[in-house]
């Protein structure tokens, strides 16, 4: 048997027509295994919309958000440390604007 992918919009639907029809007959007109209906039911119910995408665990979304915090962060740090850089070359320039005449 071939592998199919479907799509989160797919997924959902499948999930709806179910909930409404019964779950049998959705997986048999679809041609899904009980089991993966079940996960895709489990990760929507945990997660929502975002569970749905291929690959995606609690675990995984934990990791994902502190990865973007921590980026920030560091974005953060990194525009203070370049402003503190600019005023430091600005002060200088103004200390020491005798010795750039002298040139």
């Amino acid at each position: 048997m071939e592998k199919r992918t479907f799509t989160k919009e797919q997924k959902l639907a499948i999930i709806k027509e179910a909930s409404e029809q019964g779950v049998s007959a959705v997986l048999a007109k679809h041609g899904i295994y009980p089991a993966t209906y079940y996960s895709w039911k489990r990760k929507f119910e945990q997660m929502g919309e975002d569970g749905l995408r291929h690959g995606m665990t609690p675990a995984h979304l934990k990791e994902i958000r502190r990865l973007e915090k921590e980026n920030q962060l560091l974005k953060k740090l990194l525009a203070e440390k370049e402003l503190e850089g600019h005023l430091k070359d600005e002060l200088l320039k103004k200390k020491y604007a005798w010795a750039r005449k002298k040139k």
